[in-house]
């Protein structure tokens, strides 16, 4: 008995140790370290997302065109919602802890996303390809915008609840846009990385090595590191659109010149420069070898 009675006290004795607990009760609940509250958050939103995935799938056909929406209308949510939360992650502990989260999200989001993107070039690229009608891409497209939009009210209740310091006010204060550069600059920025980003992941695709996912999000976290302090390395005109638009320090022109009409130029020319014929030779030789 005198064990068990024990164990509390040495786990929070261990948890203190190690930073989880031990922080201002004043200003975190039960003396938790902010950064673990941010990984509850990130991991409550996980949750929710993979039951409302298994909802859809519950209810609706393999075939329905109604899954597909409601699919990218969860990932998209789950897209913006975490990286709300990793905004909080990189305002306290810097780009390096910002880059880890995305790093084990954007793996963990390939393995549970399915055919949804989250991302309203990807069909685009299908439309552009030929794999789908314009009809079909915009449909996708208004849904994902339509998620970007309408998450941040979820995001919003969970900060108001202000567990710890690093929430306080945040449900409420006005956001400040990322874009450090002019517009032209900007867009050129996220053309170009999104168009690497594209490329890479479409040889990866193909390639398909035992670790070429694993590649893949490295690859594309980097690319975020490398533009975070240009334009803040969405790539991703709906998560970009639901984190920054209408922030201080950007006008709607700004903002949709740098982060849809920018990335999706780059999405686009990625289609191009896969197809060439240097590419497709590379890819050719990969296969022969």
């Amino acid at each position: 008995m005198k064990s068990n009675a024990g164990f509390p006290k040495l786990l929070a004795r261990a948890l203190k140790n190690v930073g989880i607990l031990g922080n201002s009760k004043k200003h975190n609940v039960f003396g938790l370290h902010p950064l673990a509250v941010s990984v509850i958050y990130i991991l409550l939103t996980l949750y929710i997302a993979s039951q409302l995935r298994k909802l859809v799938t519950a209810f609706t056909r393999s075939d329905s065109p109604a899954r597909q929406l409601l699919l990218e209308f969860v990932a998209t949510f789950e897209l913006c919602a975490a990286c709300f939360e990793l905004i909080i992650v990189a305002d306290n502990w810097g780009v390096n802890a910002y880059a880890l989260f995305l790093l084990l999200l954007t793996i963990w989001w390939s393995t549970k996303w399915g055919e949804a993107t989250a991302c309203p070039y990807c069909p685009m690229e299908e439309a552009f390809a030929g794999l789908r009608t314009w009809k079909s891409a915009l449909n996708i497209i208004g849904v994902q915008l339509m998620a970007a939009l309408t998450t941040f009210k979820y995001v919003q209740v969970l900060w108001a609840i202000e567990l710890v310091e690093t929430h306080k006010d945040k449900a409420y204060e006005e956001c400040s846009a990322d874009l450090q550069v002019d517009m032209v600059m900007g867009a050129i920025v996220e053309c170009v990385l999104t168009c690497l980003c594209r490329v890479i992941s479409k040889i990866l695709a193909v390639k398909a090595f035992r670790c070429s996912g694993f590649v893949d999000a490295t690859f594309a976290t980097v690319m975020v590191v490398l533009a975070f302090n240009i334009s803040g390395g969405y790539f991703n005109p709906a998560l970009a659109t639901s984190l920054k638009f209408g922030c201080v320090g950007n006008t709607a022109l700004e903002h949709i010149v740098t982060y849809w009409i920018g990335s999706c130029t780059g999405a686009l020319l990625s289609c191009i420069i896969f197809e060439s014929n240097a590419v497709q030779n590379f890819l050719k030789r990969g296969k022969e070898e």
